[in-house]
C-alpha cells in the first residue's frame, strides 16, 4: 500500500519517542543535566539504561490464512507493548517490560481487519488497536490484559484514497500519519490543518479514536471539528456513516466512534474536513505581569470575533523552560492566517486589544516582515521547545527525573480557581512525595465559553520507584482537579490511567447504555479491555 514517492519514516526507536536518530545530543544531554544540577542538585551522571526485557513466550499463534499478516518478533512485540507516557518510558529504560503483545497483527485493507477481528473473538483473544503507540494514559498497554493479547497495527494502511476539491475534503485511510497524510494533500494545495504534539507518530484512525487535540489553540482544535464520515469494523459487523456536512438525524454514529478508544471496533478511514494552505502568516508575543492577567486578557480575545489562528498562554515558569522568557513574566502567544487575505489588521486589533488588557505586545511578524522592533521572539523559542519537548522529555528520564503532564478543560467561571488550586495541591504533593520539584501551567487551546490548561511536573525521583511517586502526585493533582469541575481530559483521552476518574465525570446512565452498545459490536468483550469500560 506504501507509496514510494512519499517521505520513507524513520525506524522507531523502540525505547523512546521518536526515531531512531532524533534523541538528543550528547551536548544537549550534557546540558541537560548541568541545568538539572543547578537547579536541584541531581546527580547530573546517572542516566537510566534500556532495561532487559524479558517478554513472555507467545501463547497463541495465527492460523495458517492469517499468518502472513502476523509476527511474533520480540523487537515488534516490544515496540506494540506500551504507549509513551512517562510511566512507559520508566518501563522501557528503567524497569524492563514483562508483558507484550503475543502477536502484531498488520492488515492492509478493511477485509483482512475483519479476518483478524473474527479470529479474535472466536479464540476469546483480546485485540488492541495500535496506530502511533503515542498515548500518554496507558490506552495501548498489554501487560493489564488477562491473556493472550493481538496488537492490530494499521500503519499498512496509510494512502489518502480520494480527495473532493471541491468540498474541500479527502478519505484517508486510519493508519496515515501526519506526515505522509500532509504529503499526499500537498499536491492539491490542501491541508487537513490538524498538527498535534504527536503529528510525525500518531495515525488519524489514533487521533479520532481519542478525541486528540491539534497544534492551533483556537477555531477548529479537536479533530470532531474536522470529521465528516466514519468507516469501522467491529467483531460484529461493518459501520460506516453517511457523509454530510451536517446532519440532524438522530444521534450521531460518529459521535459514538469519536473518543471510543479502540473498546467499539477498528476504524479504518475516514472522510476529514479540508482546508487550503495558508497564504497570509503572522504572530506575536505579548507579556503580562502574571499569569492571571493573561487569563484576563485571554478571554475578551477569545470572545471578540477577531478569530486568532492560535493563542497560547504560558506561566512565567513554563516560558522560561521553553526559552520563551525569563520566568518573570507569563507570556502570550498570537498567531494569524489566511488562504486569501492579509492579517496585518487582524493582528493589528489583537494587539491594541491586548495593550488595553495590560499586555506589552513584543515582536510583530507578518511572513519575516516586523512591524514592530521589540527584541527577542518568544512565539518562534516557543515553537520549537514545543516540537522538541517529547525529547527532552526522554532526556529527563535519563537524567532521574519525574517528567509529566496532564491536563483539563474548564469555563471561564472556574477556570481561574481551578488553575490556582490545582497547581498548589500538586505542588504540595510534588513536595511531600519527592521533597522539591516544578509545577508550571500554560493554556494549549481556548474557547469563548472556556479554555483548556496544560500542568507539566519535574521534580528528582528515586531510582526504582519513580513510577509509584509520579502516581501519588497524579491522584492528588486529579482529586481537585474533578472537584473544581474540570474534565480528567481535554485531549490525552482516558487510556487507563484516567478510569478512576472518567468514571466519575459520566453520569452512570450513560456508562450503562455505552456498555450496551459495546455488547453489539463486540459480543466477546475482546475490544482494548479495561479502556472505557470493563
Amino acid at each position: 500500500m506504501y507509496d514510494e514517492s512519499l517521505p520513507v519514516p524513520s525506524p522507531r526507536d523502540p525505547t523512546a519517542w521518536g526515531t531512531v536518530g532524533d534523541a538528543l545530543a550528547d551536548a544537549e544531554h550534557e546540558a541537560v543535566g548541568l541545568m538539572l544540577s543547578q537547579r536541584f542538585g541531581a546527580d547530573t551522571t546517572w542516566r537510566s539504561s534500556d532495561a532487559p526485557h524479558e517478554l513472555q513466550a507467545p501463547r497463541v499463534h495465527a492460523p495458517d490464512p492469517l499468518a502472513h499478516l502476523t509476527s511474533d518478533v520480540t523487537e515488534d512485540r516490544l515496540l506494540h507493548a506500551v504507549g509513551r507516557s512517562f510511566t512507559d518510558m520508566v518501563a522501557l529504560r528503567e524497569t524492563g517490560v514483562r508483558h507484550a503483545p503475543d502477536l502484531v497483527a498488520r492488515p492492509r485493507t478493511p477485509d483482512e481487519v475483519e479476518a483478524v477481528l473474527g479470529w479474535c473473538a472466536d479464540a476469546g483473544i483480546a485485540c488492541i488497536p495500535f496506530g502511533g503507540g503515542t498515548s500518554v494514559v496507558g490506552g495501548v498497554t498489554a501487560g493489564v490484559v488477562d491473556g493472550p493479547v493481538v496488537a492490530l497495527q494499521t500503519r499498512a494502511m496509510d494512502r489518502v484514497l480520494e480527495v473532493d476539491t471541491t468540498s474541500r475534503a479527502a478519505l484517508v485511510q486510519a493508519g496515515a500519519t501526519g506526515p505522509s497524510l500532509e504529503a499526499q494533500l500537498r499536491p492539491h494545495d490542501l491541508t487537513m490543518r490538524f498538527f498535534p504534539q504527536s503529528f510525525e507518530m500518531s495515525t488519524l484512525g489514533g487521533w479520532v479514536a481519542t478525541r486528540a487535540g491539534g497544534h492551533y489553540a483556537t477555531r477548529l482544535t479537536h479533530i470532531d471539528d474536522l470529521v465528516e464520515s466514519i468507516d469501522a469494523v467491529t467483531p460484529n459487523g461493518r459501520w460506516s456513516s453517511r457523509r454530510l456536512p451536517g446532519s440532524g438525524a438522530g444521534p450521531s454514529p460518529d459521535r459514538m466512534l469519536l473518543g471510543s478508544e479502540g473498546t467499539l471496533g477498528v476504524i479504518t478511514s475516514a472522510w476529514v474536513r479540508l482546508q487550503d494552505q495558508p497564504v497570509h502568516r503572522g504572530g506575536m508575543s505579548v507579556t503580562f505581569d502574571d499569569f492571571a492577567d493573561a487569563l484576563a486578557a485571554l478571554r475578551p480575545l477569545v470572545q471578540s470575533g477577531l478569530d486568532p489562528a492560535n493563542c497560547r498562554v504560558l506561566d512565567p515558569g513554563e516560558a522560561y523552560l521553553n526559552g520563551a522568557g525569563d520566568g518573570t513574566r507569563a507570556v502570550m502567544v498570537v498567531g494569524a492566517e489566511s488562504p486569501a487575505v492579509p492579517v496585518d489588521a487582524d493582528l493589528s486589533a489583537m494587539a491594541e486589544l491586548l495593550a488595553d488588557h495590560g499586555g506589552e505586545v513584543g515582536t510583530v511578524r507578518i511572513r519575516g516582515r516586523q512591524l514592530s522592533t521589540r527584541d527577542g521572539d518568544a512565539a518562534d523559542a516557543w515553537k520549537q521547545a514545543f516540537l522538541r519537548a517529547p525529547y527532552l522529555r526522554d532526556a529527563l528520564v535519563d537524567h532521574g527525573m519525574i517528567i509529566e503532564t496532564f491536563e483539563t478543560a474548564a469555563t471561564w467561571d472556574r477556570l481561574g480557581a481551578l488553575v490556582e488550586r490545582v497547581r498548589a495541591a500538586t505542588a504540595s504533593a510534588v513536595e511531600e512525595v519527592c521533597g522539591q520539584g516544578i509545577v508550571t501551567c500554560r493554556i494549549t487551546h481556548a474557547y469563548p465559553d472556556g479554555a483548556a490548561p496544560y500542568f507539566t511536573v519535574i521534580a528528582p525521583g528515586r531510582r526504582g520507584a519513580r513510577a509509584s511517586q509520579w502516581a501519588e502526585v497524579k491522584q492528588a493533582a486529579s482529586e481537585v482537579l474533578l472537584a473544581e469541575g474540570g474534565t480528567i481530559t481535554h485531549h490525552h483521552a482516558v487510556g487507563r490511567d484516567h478510569r478512576p476518574w472518567y468514571d466519575r465525570q459520566r453520569p452512570d446512565l450513560f456508562a450503562t447504555a455505552l456498555g450496551a452498545v459495546r455488547a453489539v459490536t463486540d459480543p466477546a468483550g475482546i475490544m482494548n479491555p479495561g479502556v472505557l469500560l470493563g
